[in-house]
């Protein structure tokens, strides 16, 4: 696929006037014909489910973390994220900035899951979510929560 990527790259140079092989391979031209990006394709939500992301800032009280920080200084935080998100950054890139569940590698995207999966305060309030709208802050025993409800 590189090979045939790089022979479209040196064609064009060769239309567009390009001297010599080092000008057809500038980093701009291949870099843009790197990023043709597939259609996202959405998948179909299973009956009795919900897909949702989810920012966790965790505090050093909190199991399965690595945290340190306090849990004041774990809810100042969620605080100054849930600001962003009002200002219109992006919950994506915020969660992969910020949050502390390995989710964030995925701008938070925790997948499909029903009723009885999540702890208690994360699923009443993700379940209570219309698609597309944010949570406030949501306490559990894992921290702070910011929750988006995609599906």
């Amino acid at each position: 696929m590189r090979g045939l990527v790089l022979m479209l790259v040196l064609a064009m140079a060769l239309m567009a006037g390009c001297s010599s092989k080092e000008e057809a391979e500038a980093p701009e031209t291949v870099d843009a014909a790197k990023q043709v990006e597939e259609p996202k394709v959405v998948q179909p939500c299973p009956p009795g489910n919900i897909r949702a992301s989810h920012i966790l800032i965790s505090h050093s009280g909190a199991p399965r973390t690595g945290a340190t920080r306090s849990q004041a200084e774990a809810k100042a935080l969620t605080e100054d994220l849930a600001a962003k998100l009002e200002a219109g950054e992006s919950f994506d890139e915020v969660a992969k900035a910020y949050s502390d569940c390995p989710s964030s590698q995925k701008g938070g995207d925790l997948g499909f899951f029903p009723r009885g999966q999540m702890v208690g305060p994360f699923e009443d309030a993700a379940f209570g979510l219309e698609i597309g709208d944010v949570s406030g802050i949501v306490e559990t025993k894992f921290g702070y929560h910011i929750i988006m409800r995609t599906q």
